[in-house]
């Protein structure tokens, strides 16, 4: 090892999904929405003036902002914009997990907590899930520097009922709990009406999944005013131009567009409980989800077998060798045609020896 390698960080990386390059693939592995951006987004993109990439965007998004307040009914100020909810919770982590007590979250959770843990050197401790991976919230009942689940669970599907997060939040007022809803539009009743009752909780979600802008990179949290400006004391001591001007731009038509919105996120649902049914017929066990994707282990086949043999049929789905959940894969809902195109290929796998 060189000298100057003694000062440098090293952490085991978040590992995305593969993207993988060719055609005919059938990609659900990445959580993806299958359909296209609003068709006022693809209006932007096509008249888009290159020129303005010469200037600066606006550091504070201002009409993104002014957008999302009007959706979810609150002020501007409530409202925090970021480069994807990781960009956010990023954000979010170093702005208010500075205590000496540990942070706490699911042991199944999203991959990328534990990380953003150690770039920042914040202690942290999981609290396993329940048989039917579900939060114990009384393992959330105790002291602690702050908490950080997502709901519905990545990446398990699995929804946690308004009641059992209140109970949580109220049981923290002196930290910070972070609800991070990426997947909640497909699915489910979010936190953001708590807001009203709680100062201390903070709700993330994305345009990744529900508005098909994953490659634009768009996150956002609400909380009270005095956390939003916590936030943004913080970007802006990092970077004031975190997100373009075009970018900005069609997340606002994206959020405007609610009538598009609602269809593609019914289409998927729609899509999903015919899933269920389907995988069922195949012999698939899974929690219910609600979110867009399943998690889906075989009463026989390993699921490792099946992720080989489905990408030697060129479709793609998520798969984990970790500790419970290395039986399971995480299959995205896509188009009809695509899953029945999955369902094809594994009713081919599930006949082989």
């Amino acid at each position: 090892m060189k000298c100057w390698e003694n000062n440098i960080k090293k952490v085991s990386p978040y590992v995305p999904g593969e993207q993988p390059k060719g055609k005919d693939i059938i990609k659900l592995n990445t959580n993806e929405n299958p359909y296209p951006p609003a068709e006022g987004v693809m209006k932007i993109l096509k008249g888009y003036n290159a020129d303005n990439l010469r200037l600066y965007p606006d550091p504070s998004s201002e009409e993104l902002i002014i957008s999302l307040a009007q959706r979810y009914g609150v002020k501007p100020s409530q409202i925090f914009v970021g480069v994807g909810s990781d960009d956010v919770i990023s954000m979010a982590f170093m702005t208010f997990f500075n205590s000496d007590k540990p942070i706490i979250f699911p042991d199944i959770t999203y991959s990328f907590y534990d990380v953003w843990a150690e770039v920042y050197d914040i202690p942290y401790q999981t609290k396993p899930l329940d048989s039917c991976f579900r939060i114990n919230e009384s393992d959330y009942f105790c002291e602690n520097g702050g908490v950080i689940f997502p709901n519905p669970n990545a990446p398990t599907g699995v929804f946690e009922s308004l009641d059992k997060i209140e109970k949580i939040v109220k049981a923290n007022s002196d930290v910070i709990v972070i609800i991070d809803e990426a997947y909640i539009d497909f699915g489910g009743e979010s936190c953001i009406p708590l807001l009203n009752k709680y100062d201390n909780l903070l709700v993330v979600q994305t345009f990744s999944k529900s508005r098909s802008l994953a490659g634009a990179r768009i996150g956002f949290a609400i909380g009270n005013e005095k956390l939003i400006k916590y936030l943004n004391d913080v970007k802006f001591s990092v970077n004031s131009y975190t997100m373009n001007s075009l970018t900005q731009r069609i997340g606002a038509e994206a959020v405007r567009d609610e009538i598009y919105f609602k269809e593609t996120v019914n289409k998927i649902i729609n899509t999903r409980e015919n899933a269920k049914v389907k995988l069922k017929e195949l012999g698939f066990i899974f929690p219910d989800s609600k979110s867009n994707f399943i998690f889906a282990c075989h009463s026989s086949k390993y699921a490792g077998i099946i992720f080989e043999e489905l990408k030697k049929r060129n479709i793609y789905v998520r798969y984990w060798n970790k500790p419970r959940i290395d039986n399971y894969l995480r299959i995205t809902i896509g188009t009809d045609k695509e899953m029945d195109k999955l369902f094809q290929a594994l009713e081919c796998i599930l006949k082989s020896e």
